[in-house]
């Protein structure tokens, strides 16, 4: 490889699967990826897991009364949410059906099948196939047939998925990394990080993030030189 053309950084996203920001922040990468390419850097994404509802029983709930009590019982500001990440969602290409969407789902499994496609190599397919599922597709992500289904659609092979979601495989791991954000003080995502630095949270523009990621590239590169 030439001295000009620097190797591969890496990008770390920590997520939930079922953040609309965090999907909404999915599609600005992709746009930012390519400007970066234009300066001559490129980057390998990596997701990580963060629960919105660490305490939310395995099976889900139904979406409506838990935002309900979440959020307060006022049906026009569940409206009022549901459209603004659905204007923000447009924005950058994406349908979402909050008219679809009848369930919560605890998202540990949903992590679980992301931990083990960053293993076989097709993260990117699979993180796509969960936030369409569940945002555009009202698949209920917490649902073990549902994310076989999508897993395998997305490049996994679906007898791995369904054994490792018959087990506990990539448990420990996903809680870990749930664990350690909470420790870092996060409590929004998406949030950004490169070489264990927070960069920042939030689905901002592509030409914003483009400039954040190419900054701190160049900022952790001459220090570790």
């Amino acid at each position: 490889m030439s001295p000009a053309t620097p190797p591969p950084a890496r990008l770390d996203i920590i997520s939930d699967a079922i953040c609309p920001w965090c999907y909404i922040g999915k599609r600005q990468v992709e746009r930012a990826l390519p400007l970066l390419a234009e300066e001559g850097l490129k980057f390998s994404v990596h997701w990580h897991a963060f629960q919105l509802n660490p305490e939310m029983p395995a099976g889900g709930v139904d979406r409506r009364e838990y935002r309900l009590q979440k959020f307060g019982n006022n049906e026009q500001r569940l409206a009022e949410m549901d459209q603004r990440v659905t204007d923000a969602g447009a924005g950058v290409g994406l349908a979402f059906r909050t008219d679809l969407m009848r369930r919560t789902p605890n998202t540990v499994d949903a992590h679980r099948v992301i931990w083990l496609a960053e293993r076989e190599g097709v993260q990117d397919a699979v993180v796509e196939a969960l936030f369409r599922g569940f945002f555009t597709e009202g698949a209920d992500i917490g649902d073990l047939a549902t994310l076989t289904e999508l897993a395998a659609a997305a490049g996994l092979d679906r007898a791995k998925v369904a054994a490792m979601l018959a087990g506990d495989e990539g448990r420990a791991e996903v809680l870990a990394e749930d664990a350690m954000a909470r420790r870092s003080g996060l409590d929004g995502v998406p949030t950004f990080t490169m070489a264990g630095h927070v960069l920042f949270s939030g689905a901002v523009p592509a030409d914003t993030m483009a400039e954040a990621f190419s900054r701190a590239w160049r900022i952790l590169s001459t220090r570790a030189a």
